[in-house]
């Protein structure tokens, strides 16, 4: 959420900030409602201080004067029963309106409509070229008796999978080679409700102008599943004060991820690329503000370092202004070269959602000063453990169907060097 005194000073950038996420709002109407709401809520305070001087006044008087005090009061209760009933509706309103106003991007954010016109900032790695017919993840998959989606489909529909013998080993050792690097960073582990109320994943950003879509919701618990850790690792403080914040907060939790892929039917229909269900790793820090540039860096540097490690070739991207969501005001794509496909496909992304969850959370720490300010979150994927398998696959895969492991992963595969086709 926008700070309102913000929007009242400089009304004109809130609606061109929108615009360019390509969200239309009326800011006319909520800086009406705003004057309104303000208005009717000094008259409401003026009432109750009469009330109280009422009171005062009863305690004190006779037989008669209380009499004519009570009557009084049943006025005064009558004209605060009128105010309540216009005030709740236009404050319900104005919540409603302001809930739904985007976080703008920082200046360094290119303005655009479309992921069209994301930035690319650089490639690292050559992109892998085969001297035979490129298998995709689902034929390897298949042929290594790691992926199986036609049992998957018989129990629970298209876009899931089985994960099966390797392909769960190899889980595993892309989780343990990750949490050791974090662990060595300074990020707390966390296990994760995957269940979170309407009220946490209202306040994390994720429900307004569609949002709610792409989400699981169990409406007779009014919960939602998760579609990332973020989304419960963001309210964990919420409704907390840190006392000091000398230094980042930082966690990661493993989590499986629940999305319904709404409007992507027809894409990436077969094997495990685009799933209603997957495990992720997912990276999460609060920090003060002045400290917030220097931690969106360090975690795109981790996502790097991690592919670096594994030797996939990817780039990275920079979302423009119509690709970056309501939450984040700047945010990177990792994309990883699939030779199948012969194109680079998201594998991950890391966002600066600056204070605005955390105005939404009324998540706060107290600076050297003592004066209480908001915190910063900012989120980034260690791994996005399908698809991180899927590039593993296509870019270490043989013309025999075998897979090579990389090197960083094979200590936590018991040696292990190649994924051999099951006989």
């Amino acid at each position: 959420m926008i700070d309102i005194k913000q929007l009242r000073e400089n009304p004109h950038f809130f609606r061109d900030a929108a615009k360019a996420k390509n969200i239309d709002i009326d800011v006319e109407r909520i800086l009406e409602l705003d004057r309104r709401v303000r208005s009717l809520k000094t008259e409401s305070e003026g009432i109750k201080a009469q009330k109280n001087e009422a009171s005062k006044e009863i305690a004190k008087a006779s037989a008669e004067e209380r009499k004519l005090l009570i009557d009084s009061m049943r006025v005064i209760d009558r004209k605060a029963e009128t105010l309540e009933a216009e005030l709740s509706p236009l404050a319900e309103e104005l919540e409603e309106m302001l809930y739904k106003i985007p976080n703008p991007s920082l200046p360094d954010v290119k303005i655009g409509k479309s992921d069209a016109e994301n930035e690319v900032v650089r490639e690292v790695g050559d992109r892998t070229v085969l001297q035979f017919k490129a298998k995709d993840h689902l034929e390897l998959g298949e042929g290594l008796g790691i992926i199986d989606t036609e049992r998957a489909a018989k129990v629970s529909g298209a876009r899931f999978a089985y994960l099966m013998g390797d392909g769960v080993t190899l889980e595993y050792a892309l989780h343990r080679y990750a949490t050791s690097l974090l662990e060595a960073r300074g990020f707390k582990p966390v296990v994760v409700p995957n269940l979170i109320s309407a009220k946490a994943m209202r306040a994390m950003g994720y429900l307004e102008h569609g949002g709610h879509e792409e989400i699981y919701y169990l409406p007779k618990d009014n919960m939602y599943l998760i579609g990332t850790a973020e989304q419960a690792l963001g309210p964990i403080h919420m409704d907390e004060t840190f006392e000091n914040l000398d230094a980042p907060i930082r966690y990661y939790a493993f989590s499986p991820c629940y999305r319904r892929e709404a409007g992507s039917y027809g894409k990436d229909t077969k094997g495990i690329i685009r799933v209603h269900q997957y495990d992720k790793l997912e990276m999460f820090s609060f920090t003060k503000p002045e400290d917030s540039e220097a931690e969106h860096a360090l975690l795109l540097s981790i996502e790097e370092e991690l592919m670096q490690g594994l030797g996939l070739p990817y780039r990275v991207i920079k979302q423009c202004t119509g690709d970056l969501g309501l939450p984040a005001a700047r945010k990177f794509d990792i994309e990883t070269w699939l030779p199948s496909q012969d194109t680079y496909r998201e594998t991950h992304s890391t966002s600066t959602c600056t204070d605005w969850q955390a105005r939404r959370l009324n998540t706060r720490y107290k600076n050297g000063e003592g004066e209480t300010k908001y915190v910063h979150t900012l989120n980034g994927t260690a791994f996005a453990i399908g698809r991180t398998m899927v590039a593993i696959l296509e870019n270490y895969q043989r013309e025999d169907g075998s897979v090579a492991v990389p090197g960083v992963l094979q200590a936590f595969l018991g040696g292990k060097t190649v994924l051999k086709p099951r006989k």
